[in-house]
């Protein structure tokens, strides 16, 4: 509760800044002097509703969503040795990481990755691919379940939905304000909304969207340090090691969608192309374990 309540709070403190920054650079002024009768403050809690609102849902439904875009099947009664050692490593990992015992599944897939997703700590999932439970050993399984498990304890899905809240937010205010200026102070339009504003707010949010994916993928990539990190403190760092050398070899894409920034393998990041990627390459993240204590 304590990340989430200072991240509200810092995000409101940035929402008043730039609240301030109007003010400062008089752009309330120049709109009002152009007949533009708009309320910032509302506009930004609308903005604020909106980007959050959406993020938010789609944390609340990712277990959900899981299960049936991806076709995870939850293990509730182990049905052989395979699926009993994958419950039990969990619950395991997840005592020494303190946190509640996630719902632990399976999905087909050839490629060999794994994710988590839930809304909270103490209820989240952690699935593996049947790829995964078919080219790795045992020892490097459990590092990837190690590196999951490590993302629900970080409270990595809650920071990420708040994250990507944050820049929504700001991305539906700001490309509102362009449209406002655009169709009110150089086109002129003197009553309701004219073409400008639908054209400009649209290709506004457009532009503005690619760059604030730079930056959510940006602060994923960060995250996958501090979650190998963990997968070594609960498996062991040689196993981790071991683990993202084995994916190396696999020719793996990003999962689909929100479950792509929690998952073990991100596939190969090459020019600009890189900026988007949910995962560092394995080459640094590998480095970087090696350098730790």
């Amino acid at each position: 509760m304590t990340r989430l309540f200072l991240f509200i709070a810092t995000n409101i403190a940035v929402i008043a800044l730039i609240s301030i920054t109007f003010q400062i650079l008089g752009i309330e002024g120049l709109l009002a002097a152009n007949g533009v009768d708009l309320n910032l403050y509302a506009l930004l809690v609308m903005s604020a509703v909106i980007g959050f609102g959406g993020s938010f849902i789609s944390l609340a439904i990712s277990k959900w969503m899981a299960k049936r875009s991806m076709g995870v099947q939850i293990i509730e009664n182990p049905a052989h040795p395979q699926e009993r050692w994958l419950v039990d490593t969990v619950a395991k990992q997840a005592e020494n990481a303190g946190i509640g015992m996630p719902e632990v599944g399976i999905f087909q897939s050839n490629t060999v990755n794994a994710f988590a997703t839930g809304m909270s700590r103490n209820n989240a999932l952690v699935a593996v691919s049947t790829g995964l439970l078919q080219a790795m050993t045992a020892d490097e399984a459990e590092a990837v379940l190690g590196h999951e498990v490590s993302h629900v304890a970080n409270g990595d899905m809650i920071t990420m939905g708040l994250m990507q809240g944050v820049v929504n937010t700001f991305v539906i205010f700001l490309s509102r304000i362009i449209g406002f200026f655009v169709d009110r102070v150089i086109l002129k339009n003197e009553r309701g909304f004219g073409i400008g504003y639908f054209i400009s707010s649209i290709l506004a949010q457009i532009v503005l969207s690619f760059f604030a994916s730079m930056i959510v993928m940006w602060f994923s990539r960060r995250r996958e340090f501090r979650a190998d990190e963990g997968g070594a403190d609960l498996a062991g760092k040689h196993k981790m090691i071991a683990a993202l050398k084995k994916l190396q070899g696999d020719q793996a894409e990003d999962l689909p969608g929100e479950f792509a920034a929690f998952g073990i393998n991100g596939g190969r990041p090459t020019g600009l192309r890189a900026l988007f990627m949910s995962h560092p390459p394995l080459e640094e993240r590998i480095a970087a374990l090696q350098r730790s204590a």
